[in-house]
């Protein structure tokens, strides 16, 4: 009978060890395998051991194979919570900061980022959070600031982000195969710029709060730091003026839609100041959805606020359709002639020359930029016996392709 094989007491150089095991373990099925074939083949059955052994093997493939499939899938899982620090130095950041927030002690964190050679921490700036909190408080301003969560988002490490345009349009052109090539003209380029401005929240904890150990602190954090920043993360993105905030796609200059060009919003009057039309007053919202070029239309969406969707709710087609209709399901969005609705309560309401209604390519029309790292500094004295924690982080945003965002202005 041939004698299993076995690994050898050296490893191949360079191969993960599950790896190397899968191939030895592999090899000696394949013998043990084809002994027991042979031995079918001439004596018409398989020694019972032999039978035996084969599946023994069979069955560590089967474990090694699950060994590889688990590491892979730990290293392609996000971090997102304790168990996915696996990097050592992740692993201490994570330990020194709760040691902070949990009882105001900085030594650790002083030692990383002097490591790191980073700028601005310490007692002035508070120090930087883990990724896992990052993370989680992004995540969740994902689901809640309604812009966000239709704008396209850049996360960048320096103060701005600078994206460069052609204001005259690509130069090209049809030309033969073997015709000469005329030279085009040079295009004319512009840039905008998105710089990232301080967004900051102050979320107050008991330090009976803080010594309970059960307590998870990313969670915490997130939790408290969300709904003032999607607040005023949501301001900002609608109208916000650009000075010390992002700004707003209705902060921009409006013009009507026939004279449109570049740097301004088009927009579409309703015909009634203040006002739909008395009659078939939905057909502006027909006119608004075609004022949008096709290759925009496809993934676009109405923006408006809950008073003004009230309103639009009772529209009817001419077969006695309403033209809203509640989400499909669960999480999705309610949609308004068959696009989705994304309701935003810093939308403007129904009034003379407001622009109450937005409708467009919001992931082409709009960017936020989400500077990296959020900082937390840990004020134990200014409101006594409460501590507090200034959290601070960098966001940015403006309107990257004015072409894909419309407006319904309530005029004549």
């Amino acid at each position: 009978m041939t004698t299993l094989l076995h690994a050898p007491e050296t490893k191949s150089a360079g191969l993960d060890p599950a790896q190397d095991d899968l191939r030895y373990s592999f090899e000696s099925y394949r013998l043990a395998n084809d002994e027991r074939l042979a031995e079918i083949e001439s004596r018409g059955s398989a020694d019972p051991l032999l039978d035996e052994k084969v599946a023994r093997i069979d069955a560590s493939l089967d474990e090694t194979r699950r060994r590889i499939d688990r590491v892979a899938l730990d290293r392609a899982r996000p971090a997102l919570g304790q168990d996915g620090l696996r990097d050592p130095l992740s692993h201490e950041h994570k330990a020194a900061f709760v040691s902070y927030i949990r009882s105001g002690e900085a030594g650790g964190l002083k030692r990383l980022e002097a490591k790191a050679l980073s700028a601005g921490s310490g007692p002035d700036g508070g120090y930087l959070a883990p990724s896992t909190i990052e993370a989680e408080i992004l995540r969740r301003l994902a689901t809640i600031s309604p812009i966000r969560a239709i704008a396209t988002v850049r996360t960048i490490s320096s103060g701005s982000y600078k994206k460069a345009f052609s204001t005259t349009g690509p130069a090209s052109g049809w030309v033969a195969e073997a015709a000469a090539r005329p030279q085009s003209n040079s295009p004319t380029l512009a840039e905008l710029s998105f710089p990232a401005m301080e967004l900051y929240a102050m979320p107050a904890a008991t330090q009976t709060l803080l010594d309970d150990a059960i307590v998870n602190i990313d969670q915490w954090i997130a939790e408290e730091v969300e709904a003032a920043f999607a607040e005023q993360e949501g301001a900002a993105f609608v109208s916000g003026d650009g000075i010390d905030k992002p700004k707003g796609f209705l902060a921009y200059p409006t013009v009507a839609d026939a004279s449109w060009s570049w740097g301004n919003i088009g927009v579409l009057n309703s015909g009634v100041a203040g006002a739909f039309a008395a009659s078939n007053p939905s057909d502006i919202l027909v006119d608004l959805v075609y004022a949008l070029k096709a290759g925009y239309r496809q993934n676009a969406a109405f923006v408006m606020n809950r008073k003004t969707q009230a309103v639009i709710r009772k529209f009817k087609d001419a077969n006695g359709n309403y033209l809203w209709q509640p989400p499909a399901s669960a999480g999705a969005p309610a949609t308004l002639l068959g696009f989705p609705l994304v309701e935003a309560e810093d939308m403007p309401n129904i009034a003379n020359n407001a622009v109450s209604v937005a409708f467009g390519d919001f992931r082409r029309g709009y960017l936020v930029v989400d500077r990296a790292g959020v900082r937390i500094l840990r004020d134990p004295y200014s409101a006594k016996p409460y501590v507090l924690f200034y959290t601070t982080k960098h966001v940015g945003g403006g309107v990257q392709d004015f072409a894909a965002i419309k407006g319904l202005k309530f005029a004549v």
